[in-house]
Parts: structure tokens; sequence; C-alpha cells
């Protein structure tokens, strides 16, 4: 069968103990015997979890039979003999490579791959193993012929590069690997279920299961599959990477995530379905978008050929700003105005997570071995999640897309949301970039309205009329437990005496005042003044000028 999912659905089913619809969680570390004789049996090889002669276990670290059950699933997923769960995405990449390398040997790797992996193949392969390994670009096919040498026994890639989802022809590099003896091991964290790379002449598969197939961001594990040979490697009891370095997954986990394997398709094709309409939207607008699902990709047409049908291009979109401050801007926006998505690395969450690429999970990357891989310091990694609904996320992604834009990441002013804590202080929670009063709240479209008008717009489009008439860069509060509005807040910049003590004095005279100001004075230097009891509110400034923070 082509179709992972209906593998998935054809495949030996694994009930719990006394005939629940899920698989048993085996705690146990140690497995006892009915015949003496059979312990020297399983250390010999003899018997073990797939031997016809009965299944045996011996010791939690080597074979779990909950672990073995995600395993055998894992397997069928990918289309491959055997897999094994591991404690991490790295546990499983390092225990691939030194199954099949020793040293002296040679490993081809793209040169654009995730930091982890890529600081794992620049230096320590070579520092704690003498493994040397060549770095290309996965898509020049010449140049990666011409770094395979007489001792090379791995060609390492990713389905799509991390961060700038770049495709790897996976049939083309199966034979330049396998025309030089050497094993293909392709990372598929990011295609899970939309391409198979065992289909495609890979030798080994590996995951980071924390992302996509977890898909809760609350696990930390890894898979890599083979063949039954392979995974012998990995766990002999003298030289197996998995036997003898112990990257052990707990059983707790191994049922939390076959758990979530059946609903690991509908995951994988909404995440595709928003990555694909909000790269298209993005595209409209002008951005600088990568997306394989778009046909400007350079790639699109070989991911195309890759893919299994039904389940899209991926969840992973990435937006190259220019420059770290309207990638900042872009994201704060995104974060905390809108509520879109969370900056934060990983990938594969129910929410949209956004990182910058070149300062966080490529940071293991020298200056030019980012310019090498095209990673600019502008470059925007999302993983599009799924809440929300889609015209509600795409809304948010253009306003605030236009607005740094529009701005050049430069605002004038920052808006603030605040809390009130139990002294009567208030803590700032979060902050974005903003255009101001008029833009980030409604009451203040009349701030060019006589004072009456202003005083019955409660206190809040009071304050935002001093904000406006202040200089650009100034800082406004929008709302917050115990808060009707917005008020000033600036960011070192002078504002008239009278601009804010006339705010001030509508703020005293609202019905709101007493749960809504933030009882600290300003002095002349711009320092904050002593607080007051809340019966009453300072004004922002009563001689001369006043420096806002």
């Amino acid at each position: 069968m082509s179709d992972p999912v209906e593998r998935l659905a054809s495949a030996n089913r694994e009930y719990g103990e006394y005939g629940g619809v899920n698989p048993s969680i085996e705690i146990s570390t140690t497995f006892t015997v009915l015949d003496a004789k059979t312990l020297p049996d399983i250390f010999s090889g003899k018997r073990g979890p797939e031997k016809k002669e009965g299944a045996c276990y011996l010791y939690g670290r080597s074979w779990s039979p909950t672990v073995h059950t995600l395993g055998r699933q894992l397997a069928v997923l990918e289309d491959t003999e055997a897999a094994y769960a591991v404690a991490s995405g790295m546990a499983a990449i390092s225990s691939a490579v030194l199954a099949i390398c020793n040293s002296g040997d040679h490993v081809v790797c793209s040169n654009c791959v995730y930091g982890g992996t890529f600081a794992f193949m620049k230096t320590y392969l070579p520092l704690k193993t003498g493994i040397s390994v060549s770095f290309v670009d996965i898509t020049d096919l010449a140049a990666v012929e011409a770094a395979f040498t007489s001792t090379t026994k791995v060609l390492f890639t990713e389905v799509l590069s991390n961060p700038t989802l770049v495709v790897s022809d996976l049939p083309a590099l199966a034979s330049i690997a396998h025309a030089h003896g050497s094993h293909l091991v392709v990372d598929n964290t990011f295609t899970p279920l939309a391409v198979t790379p065992a289909r495609w002449g890979a030798d080994v598969v590996v995951h980071s299961m924390t992302k996509f197939i977890s898909g809760a961001s609350d696990v930390i594990a890894g898979a890599v599959c083979g063949s039954n040979q392979f995974l012998q490697q990995l766990m002999d009891l003298q030289t197996g990477p998995i036997m003898l370095q112990g990257p052990t997954m707990d059983p707790r986990i191994a049922s939390e995530l076959l758990l979530r394997l059946p609903h690991l398709p509908l995951r994988i094709q909404e995440h595709s379905r928003r990555a694909q309409a909000m790269a298209e939207l993005l595209e409209e607008l002008g951005a600088k978008v990568v997306y394989p699902g778009l046909p400007s990709h350079q790639h699109h047409a070989t991911l195309k050929r890759l893919l299994n049908p039904g389940y899209g291009y991926g969840g992973l979109v990435g937006l190259d700003m220019g420059t770290p401050t309207k990638a900042e801007a872009l994201m704060e926006r995104l974060q905390n105005k809108h509520g879109f998505g969370l900056m934060a690395v990983s990938l594969g969450y129910a929410d949209t997570l956004m990182s910058l690429s070149a300062a966080s999970t490529s940071s293991e990357l020298s200056d030019m071995d980012k310019a090498s891989a095209n990673i600019s310091d502008g470059y925007v990694r999302m993983s599009v999640g799924v809440t929300g609904t889609l015209e509600q996320r795409l809304s948010q992604l253009h306003e605030a897309f236009t607005f740094v834009v529009a701005c050049n990441g430069c605002p004038p002013f920052r808006a603030t949301k605040l809390q009130r804590q139990p002294n009567g202080r208030m803590m700032e929670l979060f902050s974005w970039p903003s255009g101001g009063p008029q833009e980030d709240n409604n009451a203040a479209n009349k701030m060019q309205a006589g004072r009456a008008d202003l005083a019955a717009q409660s206190h809040a489009a009071a304050v935002l009329a001093a904000a406006a008439n202040a200089d650009a860069g100034c800082r406004m509060v929008v709302g917050g437990e115990g808060w009707q509005g917005p008020h000033l807040h600036g960011q070192g910049i002078n504002i008239s005496c009278n601009v804010a003590e006339d705010a001030a004095d509508m703020v005293m005279g609202s019905a709101t005042y007493e749960n809504s100001f933030s009882n600290i004075s300003y002095t002349n230097d711009g320092g904050e003044g002593g607080k007051v009891d809340g019966s009453g509110v300072t004004t922002l400034a009563s001689r001369g000028s006043c420096k806002s923070r």
C-alpha cells in the first residue's frame, strides 16, 4: 500500500492486557523468565521480542513492550521493516550515524540542516569520534557526487531543509549514495505522512517525534526506521549505539504517542491547508515567502513528485523580512496584539510557532555557514498551527505584515498591556509595535474633538489624546485586568506639561479612574516618583515638561 494511513489501518493491532482498546503500558524495567536456560538464549540473540520461538524481553533499556509496539507502528508509517523509538530526535540522528560509521569514515551532509544536527556533524563527530564530514548544497547533485570519497558511509539530508525549506531530490540522492556503497539517511521530521522517504531509496529514516507526530509540544522523542538488520546493529550488545548509549524512551511517552498516531493525518492535512493559504496570501502581498506548495518555489515540482496525495506540502512557511528589526516587529505584533501565534522554537504544535532562525535554531551555524545555507538574519520560520479559524488568522497575518512593511519595522508607538498587582502597582505583561492610539483603541478616533467630548469618551480617550499630541515613540497601555482602556506610557519622549495635566485632569474626572491608572508620578528627570494611594491619580507632570518612560 502506498498510502501510509491505509498501511496504519491495516497493520496488526495491539490490544490492552484485559481487552482494552488501547495497548497496555508496561513500565517494568526488568522481565522474568520461567526457564533458567532462557536468559542465556536472550543474551546470545536466540530469543527476543520478534523471535518465533516466543517473544522474550530482558531489560527496559534494550526492549520494552510498549516502546516496541510504538516502533512497529512507526515502521508501518514509514514503510520500513522495523523502527525503534528513542528519547529525542538528536538521539535518533546520532544513533543512526554511529551505527553505520566508524572512526576514519566520512559523511556527506546537506549544508542546510537543523542547527543541532549541524553542530553534531561539524564539531562533535570529528572531535569525539574521528568521523569527518563534508557539507554540500544538497540540490547541486554534481557537488554531492564530488564530495564522496572512498571512506564515505553516509549521505545525510532532510526532506525539507530546516529552516529554508529546500527540497531534497531523494531518488537522485539515493542513486548517488548507493553507487558509492553508502547509506542515505533522511530526516523526515517536517513531512510525516506527506513523504515516505523509504519509497524513494532512503536506507534509514529518522524523526524528531517531538514535533508533528506528538503535536502537543509536551514530550521529547525520536525514532529510527530502517531494515531489521539495521535495527540489530543499533541494538547490538557490543557495538549498538542505542544499546550502549541508552537513549531509552519512557514507556509512558510511548503510550502517549501511540494514542496520537491515529489523528496525525487530520492534523497534517490541516497544518498543510493553512500553511498553503498563508503562503499564498503573503505572496499576493509581495512578501519574500518560502513555501514548497507555491508554484514559484524553486523545488515545487520536485516535492510534488515525492508527495503522497492528500497531505499537502507541509506546515512550515518561511518569510524573509529582510532585517531582524522587521522580523521582530512582525512576530511581536502577531503574538502580542493579535494572539496569532507564539514566539517559540520547535514546530508541529497546535498554535503557530514563530522564530527568527538565524538567532535561534540555526544559531550553531557561523555567519559564513548561514550565508552558504541562505539563512538571512531577517528570516522568520513559521510552523503554522490549527487554532482559530483560517479566516481569522489570515486577517491577522495580513494586518501585521502590511503594518510592519508600511512603517519599515520602526513604528512610532509601542502599545503595552498591564496587569494590576496586589500591591497596587501595574506590571507590564507584553507590548507590541503600534501605530498609535487611533490605531489601537477606537475610543481615540475622536482625539481631535473638544475637551467635553473627550471627557464623555472616558479616561481612555482623554489620555490617548495626550499621547496623540506627544512626540512619536510614546508607549500606551491598551488594556489589562482592571483597565478600561489605554493610557500614555512613553519611552523617553518629552510631553508638554499642559497636555499631560489636561489628560490627567480628565482621567480624575472619570468614573473609572480608581481602577485604571498606574498611580505612578513622573519627576522632571523622567524617573518614577512615589506611589500614591488609589484614592487619587497623580498627574503626568506638574511643572514645565516631563520625560515620559
